[in-house]
């Protein structure tokens, strides 16, 4: 069976990525789930190792999934990890041209192949991005999140229940 690479920010990890993972799984063999640092993004909320942490907490129980990080470029973490292909979700068009981009430019300087997934309505509107902003201000993000990940993020910022009503 081949085997895919899912690399991604994921910080944090939310149910539009698990069913990314879910898919990927019953379409490969194998499953490597790589953190990355994203360039194009702030620094993040969680550094490498809570994400990859996160992630095993909430996937790395999934037959013929693994998880791991990668400093550098995709390309690199790719060959690194002897992928047949990379796998990218897609919530909407705008994503698709965006990771289409990105495909051309690493088939182009790697050769290496990518599988676009799409993302069900049901989570085609969850973005990392939201899930830190509405989990800063207080807000239930429980619907959006793996449990484990919902635990980190009350480290983080306190359970929303704890901060309802404060200025």
């Amino acid at each position: 069976m081949p085997r895919a690479f899912y690399p991604g920010s994921f910080d944090p990890l939310h149910n539009g990525h698990v069913e990314v993972i879910d898919m990927a799984s019953r379409l490969f063999g194998e499953v490597v789930v790589t953190v990355m640092l994203n360039p194009a993004k702030p620094a993040g909320l969680f550094d490498l190792a809570a994400r990859t942490a996160m992630i095993e907490e909430s996937v790395g129980d999934r037959a013929g999934v693994t998880v791991t990080s990668h400093p550098g470029l995709v390309v690199q973490a790719w060959a690194d990890l002897g992928a047949d292909f990379a796998v990218k979700g897609v919530r909407s068009g705008t994503d698709l041209d965006v990771e289409m981009q990105m495909a051309h430019t690493n088939a182009a300087v790697s050769g290496m192949p990518t599988v676009f997934l799409p993302t069900s309505a049901a989570h085609g509107f969850v973005s990392s991005r939201f899930i830190r902003e509405i989990a800063k201000e207080g807000g239930d993000v429980s619907a959006l999140v793996p449990t484990p990940v919902l635990r980190h993020l009350a480290e983080v910022f306190g359970a929303p229940s704890d901060r309802k009503g404060t200025p």
